[in-house]
């Protein structure tokens, strides 16, 4: 994989661990919670997983010896899923002890669907461990509804998003209102949850709600400002903040975000 350039990678993450932390701190004082990303997805090799696991266990370490506010978050093809599912699962289980040990919170995040069953059975293997959970889900997908109720029933907290992986509906309309739908009753039930989106209609719906058991969780690179208005509000806030040099991917991704969102004639909020 061909690594990113410094300058698109610039906006969207950090070069390394001790980056992250430095982002972290800085975000921390105003109130906003980081969560710290590993950047190394779609591993091909066992090398490669190896330096990814070590890496994210670094990121554990680090988080709490300067008693940051911060969680990490993995995702299953960074641990070799792509091609020993597995090794994968007893990798994300053995980091998930590890942030259990430390006192590091632990987010799982979602990748595409052929992925996902195995995902939600390694978050709920972690849980069943004894460590505090968070779980990406994606509203555009049709099994999320179940999904999010079997997590639940584990204790498992969901962050919602709309998906940027091929999905079951297109229709960004049908995927905001699943996102409703889906957070109101997780509202509804007191239940806790992170709302990954930056969807300005989304984003204001939420914010009609109390504040409670609503998390915002934004991208670093976007939302700068809402983030820090929203904080200040007295907002339970967090920023993704990925890091490393195998960045390719991740900026491919958030790329095609925003080319999407321009296609519609919308924009993130600021």
């Amino acid at each position: 994989m061909v690594s990113a350039t410094p300058e698109r990678a610039r906006r969207w993450t950090l070069p390394d661990l001790d980056a992250a932390v430095r982002r972290c701190q800085v975000q921390n004082a105003r109130g906003v919670r980081c969560i710290l990303a590993a950047l190394g997805e779609y591993a091909q090799s066992e090398e490669q997983v190896r330096e990814n696991r070590e890496r994210s266990s670094a990121a554990v370490t680090a988080i709490d010896e300067h008693a940051l506010e911060a969680s990490l978050t993995v995702k299953m093809t960074a641990l070799g899923a792509s091609f020993d599912r597995e090794a994968a699962r007893d990798s994300l289980l053995r980091l998930c002890g590890e942030a259990r040990e430390h006192g590091v919170g632990f987010e799982v995040d979602m990748e595409g669907r052929g992925l996902v069953e195995t995902t939600v059975e390694a978050a709920i293997a972690c849980a069943r461990e004894g460590t505090a959970v968070t779980l990406a889900l994606q509203t555009s997908l049709d099994r999320t509804p179940d999904d999010l109720e079997r997590i639940v029933r584990h204790g498992i907290r969901p962050r919602l998003v709309k998906g940027v992986y091929p999905a079951d509906t297109a229709d960004l309309d049908e995927v905001r209102r699943r996102f409703r739908a889906l957070a109101a009753d997780l509202i509804d039930r007191g239940v806790p949850f992170s709302a990954g989106t930056h969807d300005p209609d989304l984003v204001a719906w939420l914010l009609e709600h109390p504040a409670g058991t609503i998390e915002f969780a934004f991208l670093m690179g976007l939302a700068d400002e809402t983030k820090l208005r929203l904080a200040g509000e007295g907002r339970a806030v967090a920023e993704y903040v990925p890091f490393g040099e195998r960045a390719t991917i991740y900026l491919a991704r958030r790329e095609a975000y925003l080319a999407r969102l321009a296609a519609e004639g919308r924009a993130p909020v600021p």
